[in-house]
């Protein structure tokens, strides 16, 4: 066997059909039943497969230059084509993303189909227990049997989902083989609140809203739900891979205002309607659970008239800027992707091979590239597969 690939997921099966279209025998071992379990229910079983936007700036990782190669070289118009070739009817979203307009079946039916075409064998419920070097290449040791392969490509995924079957093992191998590994934590992933910031929040588990949510470095704007552990929603989801414990998290229930806005909007509020209470003027915008729950908090509770100035002012300040005390997250349990991983700096930007180790590979979510919310992992799996496919 020319390769073998270790996980049937999305980079798996693209770099496997990559490869096998180059006429190399390619080998897909998967632990689980079926390949493509994250694709089949990504996208609210719709497969959410790229974004019109992917680029380089849609993405973390402690190396952040090196995806520039692999999505220059197969671009989300790439993989639209491939869609387009097989007749998968799809669907602009918002904010460039791509969902199959039927079911998310079909983008894997597509890659099996591809894969079936070029020659490429997928072994299910096998486990790889043992992998060692040799003159030729590797020797793998699966539930199936001893296999010989010349080139070794990992895409065991991350720890993002555990009862989908997720584990280390990719890292557990990169260690193995002396890469560096490093630190992991969950991505894309609701925040967990607990003591007062939780119980502030008491009564409002399924509200949502579209607002703005900040820290260190980054905000995003999008809709924030309220749940009964803390807060999650796309807005939320997007920000908790930039969030660490003790970072400062802040929210703009107001996104279209900013700042010294504001008190702009305040103002503009009292003028329209002077008799109302600040919470009846919030709930014009917000849900009316939470405008008054703002309100109380925040202890608003005199007519917009008999505001000064310096009070609006301050108003605009705090409801354009929420503090909020996150504790933690969710965990793997329910995160879309796991950030770190295999240090990219070991590996070629551009074939995603070893540095250390000739004729290994590591793509997809166990290399440390991780992008946001909306179809951007997903084209990093067909971009970092591709790379590697085309020379394994």
């Amino acid at each position: 066997m020319d390769v073998a690939i270790i996980g049937g997921g999305a980079a798996g099966l693209f770099c496997a059909l990559t490869a096998a279209q180059r006429g190399r025998s390619v080998r897909v071992i998967e632990h689980a039943n079926r390949v493509g379990k994250k694709i089949l229910m990504s996208g609210g079983g719709r497969c959410n497969f790229t974004n019109l936007h992917a680029s380089p700036d849609q993405y973390l990782s402690d190396n952040p230059h090196f995806c520039r190669s692999a999505l220059a070289r197969y671009t989300q118009w790439d993989f639209i084509a491939l869609v387009d070739k097989h007749g998968i009817a799809w669907h602009e979203k918002e904010r460039g993303q791509l969902f199959c307009d039927v079911s998310s079946k079909l983008i894997v039916k597509m890659l099996l189909d591809e894969c079936s075409a070029a020659g490429v064998t997928i072994v299910t419920n096998c486990s790889t227990t043992a992998i060692q070097p040799d003159a030729t290449g590797y020797v793998l040791q699966t539930d199936a049997g001893t296999c010989r392969a010349q080139s070794l490509v990992v895409a065991s995924g991350g720890l993002s989902i555990p009862k989908m079957g997720a584990s280390g093992f990719g890292y557990q191998l990169a260690r193995q083989f002396g890469h560096t590994v490093l630190p992991t934590r969950a991505g894309l992933v609701p925040l967990t609140l607990s003591g007062q910031p939780l119980d502030d929040l008491d009564g409002l588990s399924g509200l949502s809203t579209d607002c703005e949510v900040s820290t260190e470095s980054q905000r995003f704007d999008g809709p924030e739900l309220v749940t009964h552990r803390g807060l999650s929603g796309p807005a939320i989801l997007q920000i908790s891979s930039y969030w660490q414990t003790g970072h400062a998290l802040a929210v703009n229930w107001l996104p279209q205002a900013h700042g010294a806005s504001g008190a702009d909007w305040w103002h503009a509020q009292r003028d329209e309607q002077p008799d109302a209470l600040p919470a009846q003027a919030l709930a014009r915008h917000l849900p009316k659970r939470l405008a008054l729950r703002l309100c109380e908090l925040a202890d608003w509770n005199q007519p917009l008239q008999n505001c000064s100035r310096a009070q609006l002012q301050s108003m605009g300040e705090r409801l354009t800027a929420w503090p909020i005390t996150a504790s933690g997250t969710e965990g793997y349990r329910t995160a879309e992707v796991t950030l770190g991983g295999v240090d990219t700096r070991e590996l070629s930007s551009r074939t995603m091979e070893s540095a250390k180790q000739p004729g290994l590979y590591f793509i997809g979510e166990v290399v440390d590239v991780t992008g946001w919310l909306g179809g951007y992992n997903f084209q990093w799996a067909w971009s970092s597969g591709y790379a590697a496919g085309q020379v394994a």
